[in-house]
C-alpha cells in the first residue's frame, strides 16, 4: 500500500534525545556516534532516512499543525469532547484563560521540531566527511534534500511561534530567540539550494521508489508558500533579500511548464473517503507529502499519522467515516461560503443532516455544529471496522496511514497567479473548472477573488490560516473574531473569539513554559500569553 517506509533507525545519532532535562538536549544515547558513523553512502543513506523520519514524527504527539492551523482559522472551532479540558478552545481563541492547565500544549511539538532539525544539522555538518566515491550529484541532491527538511521544519516552527532559537548546527546550547528575518533567510537559502541542486525529474518519469522525496518542483512550490507568507505577514518586499517576486513567481512557472504535474480529474478523487474513486498516494496532483503507514505501535514505532483521528466523528461511525475525537467541527460559515454549484463543498465537509447520518452522539461534543472536516478523517468498512487497524495497524489512534499532501498542483496554480503570472486568469479558471464542471463560469482574478478561492480549494488542509495572517494580522482578526451559538453536550452556549486577543498574540502561539524555564528565562514568552 506505501511506496516508500520511513521507519525511526536504532543508532544514536537518529534517536537524539529529547528536551527533558537540558534546554535543547540532543545528547547521544545509544548505539554508533558521530565518531565512527558517516563514512560511506550507505551511511548517508540512513542519515538521510532518519532526516525524512524526523519531519514524520513532529506531530506524532502534542497538537498537529494542520490541525491547529484549521482551529485558529474562520474554517473550524476547536470542538472535541464535551468533558475535555479546554486545550483546543485555548488555541481557538488566543486566550490562555481558557486553559490555565495546558500551559505545555505544543510541547512536545517543540522537542520533536528541534530533534529533527537536529538530524538535519549532524548530516549536513558530516557531508565532507563521507566518502562518495566521486558521486559530486548523489552528494548534493542528499544535501539539497536534507536542506529542504530543514527549512521545512523551520517554516512551520517560525509561524506558530514567530521567535524561535535558530540552530544551523548541531548543538545543546542554550540560545536566545533569533530574529524571523534571520530565521527566514536561512529557510530561503536552503530551498534556494535544494531548487537548484535537485535533478529536474518531470512527475511523469519519476520512480516509484522516489515518491514520498523532495522534488526539485516541491523546493520551488515551497519557496512561492515561503515568499507570500514572509512579505504579507512581515510586509518585507522580498524573502529576506534572498528571493524577489520576479523569482518566485518564476519557480511557479516553472512547476507549470516543466514539473509534469495536473489537477486530478475530480475534487473528491483526491480523497481516500472517494474510496474506489480514490486518485491514490502520489498521484500527479501531489508536490509534496509527508508520508505515513499503519506500522505504528506502542513500543517505539511512530510512522502512522497520529492527528488524524482528532477530526474522527465524536465517537461515532458512519461508514465511511471512522470515529475519532471531534475537533475541528466546522464553522456553517464556511459551509455557507460555497455555491450550491461547487463540488468542493461536499468535497471537503460532512454534513449530518445533508448526508443523514443518525449522529447520537451530541451529549458527548463540544461546539457541535452539524458538520466535520471530511479530507482527514480515519475510514471504517461498511461493517465499522477500521480501515486502518484491517491493514494491519494495532490501533485507530496511531495507525492511521492517509499522507498529509502539503502542496497540491492546485496550489501551484493559485500561486503563480497570485505572484502575477500573465496566465493568471487561466490558472485561476483551471482550479475553477475542476470545481464546477458544467456549471463553471469564469469571474475575474483579483486578490480577493484569488483568497476566497484558496480558502475553498484548501479548506481542512491547513493552510488558511495563515492565508489570513499574510493579509495583515488586523485583518485576520476581523476575520475571525466572532460570537456565535453552538451546542455544548446538546446545550446551546454562546462562543466568543474576541479580535483583540488575535492582535495581542500578534497571530502567535504560546511557546511551552517547560522550555523557558529550562532556558534560565533566555526564552522570552510571546505577547498575550
Amino acid at each position: 500500500m506505501k511506496k516508500i517506509k520511513l521507519y525511526i533507525l536504532a543508532f544514536s545519532l537518529l534517536s537524539a534525545g529529547a528536551c527533558t532535562n537540558d534546554f535543547l538536549d540532543t545528547q547521544m544515547k545509544t548505539g554508533s556516534s558521530e565518531e565512527n558513523f558517516y563514512k560511506t553512502t550507505d551511511d548517508a543513506y540512513k542519515a538521510l532516512v532518519g532526516c525524512y523520519d524526523g519531519l514524520q514524527v513532529v506531530w506524532a504527539s502534542g497538537i498537529s499543525l494542520p490541525v491547529a492551523a484549521e482551529v485558529m482559522s474562520d474554517n473550524t472551532f476547536g470542538g472535541t469532547g464535551n468533558s475535555d479540558g479546554f486545550g483546543y478552545q485555548m488555541i481557538d481563541e488566543f486566550d490562555k484563560g481558557r486553559s490555565p492547565s495546558d500551559q505545555d500544549l505544543f510541547g512536545d511539538n517543540w522537542s520533536a521540531y528541534y530533534k529533527a532539525v537536529y538530524r538535519c544539522n549532524m548530516f549536513i555538518g558530516k557531508m565532507d566527511q563521507i566518502d562518495w566515491k566521486g558521486n559530486t550529484d548523489l552528494k548534493n541532491t542528499y544535501l539539497a534534500e536534507t536542506r529542504f527538511l530543514r527549512a521545512y521544519l523551520y517554516f512551520d516552527m517560525v509561524r506558530l511561534w514567530g521567535n524561535i532559537p535558530l540552530l544551523t548546527a548541531p548543538s545543546s546550547e542554550n540560545v536566545p530567540q533569533a530574529s524571523p528575518e534571520e530565521v527566514y533567510k536561512l529557510i530561503a537559502e536552503d530551498l534556494k539550494f535544494a531548487a537548484d541542486n535537485l535533478p529536474a525529474v518531470a512527475y511523469g518519469a519519476q520512480s516509484v521508489a522516489n515518491h514520498g522525496r523532495v522534488t526539485k518542483y516541491a523546493a520551488e512550490a515551497l519557496i512561492g508558500r515561503v515568499y507570500l507568507y514572509y512579505t504579507g505577514y512581515y510586509g518585507k518586499p522580498d524573502l529576506a533579500g534572498v528571493v524577489a517576486k520576479v523569482d518566485a513567481l518564476a519557480y511557479q512557472e516553472d512547476i507549470i511548464n516543466n514539473g509534469g504535474y495536473g489537477l486530478v480529474d475530480k475534487f473528491e478523487y483526491l480523497w481516500p473517503y472517494s474510496l474506489n474513486n480514490y486518485a491514490g498516494e502520489d498521484n500527479k496532483e501531489t508536490i509534496f507529502a509527508i508520508k505515513y503507514t499503519y506500522t505504528s505501535d506502542y513500543n517505539g514505532n511512530t510512522d502512522g499519522n497520529h492527528w488524524m483521528v482528532m477530526n474522527g466523528i465524536r465517537e461515532q461511525w458512519s461508514y465511511p467515516y471512522g470515529n475519532g475525537w471531534g475537533a475541528c467541527t466546522v464553522d456553517p460559515k464556511l459551509w455557507a461560503a460555497y455555491s450550491d454549484k461547487d463540488t468542493r463543498r461536499a468535497g471537503s465537509i460532512i454534513s449530518i443532516a445533508g448526508e443523514g447520518i443518525n449522529f447520537t452522539n451530541q451529549s458527548k461534543q463540544r461546539e457541535y455544529t452539524g458538520l466535520y472536516q471530511k479530507k482527514y478523517i480515519p475510514l471504517v468498512d461498511a461493517a465499522g471496522n477500521s480501515i486502518a487497524v484491517s491493514s494491519g495497524g494495532v490501533n485507530f489512534m496511531v495507525g492511521q496511514f492517509q499522507d498529509y499532501v502539503s502542496i497540491r498542483y492546485a496550489d501551484v496554480l493559485l500561486m503563480a497567479a497570485e505572484l502575477g503570472s500573465s496566465k493568471a486568469q487561466k490558472y485561476f479558471d483551471d482550479v475553477r473548472k475542476r470545481a464546477y464542471g458544467s456549471n463553471f463560469v469564469s469571474v475575474a482574478v483579483n486578490a480577493a477573488n484569488l483568497l476566497n478561492e484558496r480558502r475553498l480549494e484548501f479548506a481542512g488542509e491547513g493552510i488558511r490560516y495563515w492565508d489570513l495572517l499574510r493579509q495583515g494580522v488586523d485583518v485576520a482578526a476581523a476575520t475571525i473574531a466572532q460570537t456565535t451559538d453552538v451546542l455544548n453536550g446538546g446545550i446551546k452556549t454562546t462562543k466568543t473569539i474576541n479580535s483583540a486577543n488575535i492582535t495581542t498574540t500578534k497571530g502567535l502561539q504560546q511557546i511551552p513554559n517547560t522550555q523557558i524555564t529550562l532556558s534560565n528565562g533566555v526564552l522570552k514568552q510571546n505577547a498575550g500569553w
